[in-house]
């Protein structure tokens, strides 16, 4: 579905979903400019991968947990907005980088909370307010959030907290930015085959074969299957879905 000149922010696309994401818009016609924290030519091979597609692309380090460092980003994007697309705003604005820990409640360390807080919450919610001036009237916001909200696996308390804030942030954002006709969502993957859960596939023999039993749709999912939905929601059909959760995990632990 081409979506003429739309432009989307993606952060995180150097890899996994976010990369996955990127692609699946890029697909559907629209430009991508791919924000990465340190992995600069999985990032450039992205920027190849969709403009070989047909559409714009570029790729800006950004590390989202670091938000002494937004306003000279805002600052970059703008110039980068004129010169490659001759806009001063973007359309959608896909909040999806993070980092993975495990760890039980009573060996949390204050460390380990404030780096899943930087970049969870913290980032996600200073990026999205200084990206506000630059995202057009009738934009799409979509926040990543996890199934670890809506049923507990020991290890994730704090993670999954982080994720918690974020949904309750989506409404207010939602209620807050409807004036303007942005739409604000949360995408709740379950499982997924991605680089974060690699080793624990491996380190675990059975695992595999425990998520299926356990997932309605019998199988863990794949990036596309995230992917897609964050594309379709960026799409003129999901014009009416605002402030839902929406949850994509094959049906995990029902």
């Amino acid at each position: 579905m081409e979506q003429g000149n739309k432009i989307a922010l993606v952060t995180g696309a150097s890899r996994g979903l976010g990369k996955n994401m990127a692609l699946n818009l890029a697909e559907q016609g629209t430009d991508i400019i791919v924000i990465y924290r340190s992995k600069e030519q999985e990032a450039q091979e992205v920027v190849e991968a969709i403009e070989a597609m047909g559409r714009k692309s570029v790729a800006i380090q950004l590390d989202t947990a670091n938000t002494k460092n937004f306003d000279a980003f805002f600052n970059a994007l703008e110039t980068v907005l004129e010169t490659k697309w001759n806009r001063k705003t973007f359309d959608f604005l896909i909040n999806n980088a993070g980092i993975d820990a495990n760890s039980k409640f009573t060996d949390t360390t204050e460390d380990d909370f404030d780096a899943l807080m930087n970049v969870h919450f913290k980032g996600v919610y200073f990026l999205t307010q200084k990206a506000l001036p630059y995202i057009a009237d009738n934009g799409r916001i979509i926040n990543l959030s996890t199934g670890l909200t809506r049923f507990a696996t020991p290890g994730y308390a704090a993670y999954a907290s982080m994720k918690g804030a974020i949904e309750v942030l989506t409404k207010y954002l939602a209620k807050e930015l409807g004036h303007r006709g942005i739409t604000v969502n949360i995408v709740a993957p379950g499982i997924i085959h991605t680089d974060f859960t690699k080793k624990a596939f491996a380190a675990h023999s059975g695992m595999e074969d425990h998520i299926n039993s356990i997932t309605a749709l019998g199988r863990v999912g794949e990036p596309q299957d995230i992917g897609a939905v964050v594309a379709f929601l960026c799409t003129e059909g999901a014009r009416w879905i605002n402030a839902q959760r929406i949850e994509a995990s094959g049906g995990m632990n029902l």
